[in-house]
């Protein structure tokens, strides 16, 4: 989820605002559990075809390859949301092109074209990189510098690294339990990444691909801007902002169900 590095996101955290209060509510974090609805179809076992002893379930087969959320179920009807798996599935690993896919859905989702207007005009006034003026030219620098901001971002953590060290990029929703419980799961897949063959590992994807992407977004501001404190500076914050996101796709669909009812 990249974005702009050297402006807080201010629409983000309005939403992420409305998000605290419903975690507030009762219950919040309590999943329905399924009722038993008794089957009183007639069995079709002497319709199966005998077993062929194929190890693989029948069911996986029909199991989509690379199950990303197809519907992009926007964070606050709004934020893209493309990298979250929402419900149980079998393990399928992404190949390269898919995850390069995914980080150009997030860099160029319609939401980052407003959204880097909206950081440049607040760099603007608060004059970030003060050599660059003010103006219109000033105000194109800074949109580009931002908007450029989320698309390094965005394939560095979810297309490159991710191809490059075999790591999956995807957030695997824990959807049951309690608030304290999902919430430290959510926070630990920050750290804690899936494998393409399916184990756990470090997420180096997470840290070194922000890492690189503060590091490339130093070069194009002026010279004055391009210090060690301004490089941890802009990591640290798009962890931060990465550790608000996990929360909010593990606990959105929560928030939907209280909102729609579905």
């Amino acid at each position: 989820m990249g974005i702009g590095r050297r402006v807080v996101e201010m629409p983000n955290f309005v939403l992420i605002a409305a998000l605290l209060c419903f975690l507030t509510l009762p219950g919040f974090a309590q999943q329905p559990q399924p009722t038993a609805v008794p089957d009183n179809t007639p069995s079709t076992q002497a319709q199966k075809p005998a077993d062929t002893g194929s190890s693989v379930d029948k069911k996986d087969e029909k199991i989509p390859n690379a199950p990303i959320n197809p519907k992009n179920d926007r964070l606050f009807l709004v934020i893209p949301n493309y990298t979250t798996v929402e419900v149980p599935v079998a393990f399928v690993p992404l190949t390269a092109k898919e995850k390069f896919k995914l980080g150009a859905e997030d860099a160029f989702d319609p939401y980052a074209f407003p959204l880097a207007g909206v950081l440049a005009a607040i760099a603007q006034a608060r004059d970030d990189d003060p050599s660059w003026g003010q103006g219109w030219p000033s105000f194109g620098k800074r949109y580009a510098a931002g908007f450029g901001d989320t698309v390094i971002g965005s394939f560095m953590t979810t297309g490159l690294f991710p191809s490059v060290l075999r790591e999956d990029p995807r957030y695997f929703r824990k959807g049951t339990g309690g608030f304290r419980n999902r919430s430290l799961y959510a926070l630990k897949r920050l750290v804690v990444t899936r494998t393409d063959s399916g184990s756990n590992t470090f997420n180096f994807s997470e840290f070194g691909g922000n890492a690189v992407a503060a590091g490339i977004s130093l070069t194009y501001h002026s010279r004055e801007e391009r210090s060690a404190s301004n490089f941890m500076s802009d990591w640290a914050t798009q962890i931060a902002i990465d550790v608000i996101a996990n929360q909010c796709k593990e606990f959105w669909p929560d928030i939907r169900h209280k909102l729609f009812k579905k």
